[in-house]
């Protein structure tokens, strides 16, 4: 039953992002907003992440756990990535936020503890894309779950980016948001500091050999000298965010400008060069607005706030199951994650007629390259029409590492 969900938000996902990339995702939203799924969605997702917390560490720890293919645990790792980037492509919209209703609370939570993973993360290192994790998955040799843990570890990073842009649509809708939500993004969390972390450190870039290195469209590239100042999609929606919450009046009005976070988002100013302002006009506003901070002290909040709404999804979950996660790691051990190699061909069939070819080329923003030399391919495996090669011979060189994989995809 979980598959045959997961089956559904895959194929949302990659239906919402090519509908997005045609201008027709309205239909999609229409369709989210009518049936009531922004909110089964959310909660689907901070399950996964609480599963990803408290049950995938013991799981990884079991001394008899040693699955014939560790394929259906990743794909259970996928789907928190899948659901929140069915989120991000359609919280654009502001009826989509607003049909999230209560359970807007969680879903500001939940980007709030990526957010603060995002700018803890330590810049040095570059963090492994998607794209090379499927890779290692479809490796002959099977992966220890340790490693798995390893390699979910690393897809948090990328979680995280598409959990920045949520902040950032969610932003746009201060005016429509719930009382609540606007308290808890500028006070509980202190979003605008958070958001001001970012901006100084830029987790999405790096420097490697002298050569500054920026994440974009899934991968690290090479930043050209002369396009190492220009404003990635990802500065862009931090700044975004930062004017949505200190420019509006209703959360100047309320957020709490003491000493420490007056001095956080002062230096915000460093970063106003005239090339910054050339790429995103708007933050001559925000260049105003902080010289007029620096020289004044802005009354104190008005406590006026009395009751104040809660998430509640994510500590359901945790009381409902406090010192149950061993057991539950074990029951999913022998029912889940431990399938028989005809069970296994069946999931194999089922993944396979998800994740269609013809679907994923055009999700790719890259021509196939030949999974041996890695130069451009035009040709693929004719049994499982996984794999690309260049040449026949390179198909050949690999066949006794691809062959394992190509019987259960076939």
């Amino acid at each position: 039953r979980w598959l045959r969900q997961h089956e559904y938000v895959e194929k949302l996902n990659m239906h919402g992002i090519l509908s997005a990339s045609a201008g027709q995702e309205q239909l999609l939203t229409e369709l989210l907003v009518t049936h009531a799924k922004i909110p089964v969605l959310i909660g689907e997702l901070i399950s996964v992440e609480i599963w990803k917390r408290k049950v995938f560490p013991v799981l990884c720890r079991l001394e008899d756990f040693k699955p014939r293919s560790t394929f259906p645990i990743y794909v259970v790792l996928h789907h928190e990535a899948s659901i929140i980037n069915l989120l991000e492509t359609v919280f654009f919209y502001k009826e989509i936020c607003e049909s999230a209703e209560d359970s807007i609370l969680d879903l500001i939570d939940y980007c709030h503890r990526k957010l603060t993973l995002l700018a803890a993360r330590s810049t040095k290192a570059q963090a492994v894309t998607s794209a090379e994790l499927r890779a290692e998955e479809m490796r002959a040799d099977p992966v220890p779950p340790q490693e798995l843990q390893k390699q979910a570890e690393m897809m948090e990073f990328e979680i995280s980016l598409k959990a920045l842009s949520v902040v950032r649509f969610i932003t746009d809708q201060v005016e429509s948001l719930p009382l609540s939500a606007l308290t808890r993004m500028l006070n509980t969390h202190n979003l605008p500091c958070l958001l001001v972390e970012l901006v100084v450190h830029c987790p999405w870039s790096c420097w490697e050999a002298g050569k500054l290195k920026k994440f974009e469209n899934g991968t690290w590239h090479v930043v050209p000298p002369e396009d190492q100042v220009k404003m990635t999609k990802l500065d862009g929606q931090v700044w975004l965010a930062l004017l949505n919450l200190l420019l509006s009046p209703e959360c100047q009005r309320k957020y709490r400008f003491d000493g420490f976070n007056k001095s956080q988002l002062l230096k915000l100013r460093a970063f106003l060069t005239d090339v910054l302002i050339d790429q995103l006009p708007n933050l001559v506003e925000m260049q105003r607005f902080l010289s007029y901070l620096a020289v004044t002290e802005p009354a104190p909040p008005k406590k006026d706030l009395i009751l104040e709404q809660v998430p509640i999804i994510r500590d359901h979950i945790l009381k409902k199951n406090s010192g149950k996660w061993e057991a539950i790691a074990k029951h999913q051990v022998k029912h889940a994650f431990s399938p028989t190699e005809e069970e296994l061909k069946f999931q194999a069939r089922r993944w396979a007629q998800t994740y269609s070819l013809d679907m994923m080329e055009a999700l790719a923003p890259d021509k196939p390259r030949c999974r041996v030399c890695g130069v451009e391919a035009a040709k693929r495996c004719s049994r499982c029409r996984n794999e690309w090669y260049c040449t026949r011979a390179c198909q050949v060189q690999h066949w006794q590492k691809h062959k394992p994989a190509c019987n259960l995809m076939a």
